[in-house]
């Protein structure tokens, strides 16, 4: 998605453990996005930084990687027919200045058949992936309804990002 902006990058993986005692989903995917930015940052001096984390949350629980195809069963089954909200937290380290914000997006799911739930979990596809699917895969055929930014809902809200990156001087779209 960056590429389709003009913004040369490359990827670098923080390192960090996203476990955290914060059960506020918009708070947690800022915190985790803007620990992931700085971890990064300390190994990339001068580097300008993106560092996004993603968050599902179904009523109060919060919904992470699933571990296997069992639990990735457990959580499509738990958001079937049910309206649940990611959040993407971003964090933009440019010139020792941070910018963050954090995207909100509600996903409907259709009503699915434990055949259908048993099928997807599967594919494999949401193994690594919080709230157990990918939208922008297989994950797209669970999916009823999205009220909000779709790329928020694959993990990297390109409106947000847009906005920080210009709000840190950095060229997008060829500016």
């Amino acid at each position: 998605m960056l590429a389709n902006l003009g913004v040369p990058f490359r990827v670098v993986v923080s390192g960090e453990a996203e476990d955290s005692p914060e059960r506020d989903p918009e708070r947690l995917a800022g915190e985790l996005a803007a620990l992931k930015a700085r971890a990064v940052a300390r190994a990339n001096p001068g580097a300008v930084i993106i560092a996004a984390d993603t968050v599902v949350a179904a009523d109060s629980d919060l919904l992470g990687k699933p571990g296997d195809e069992a639990e990735n069963r457990a959580f499509v089954r738990r958001l079937s027919g049910r309206t649940h909200q990611v959040y993407t937290g971003v964090t933009v380290l440019s010139g020792g200045q941070e910018f963050g914000g954090v995207e909100r997006t509600d996903v409907t799911f259709r009503d699915l058949t434990d055949g259908e739930i048993a099928h997807y979990a599967r594919t494999g596809e949401g193994l690594d992936k919080a709230g157990g699917y990918g939208i922008q895969g297989v994950g797209m055929a669970l999916v009823a309804r999205v009220d909000g930014d779709y790329s928020n809902v694959v993990g990297f809200p390109l409106a947000l990002v847009i906005r920080l990156l210009r709000g840190a001087g950095v060229a997008v779209w060829g500016e």
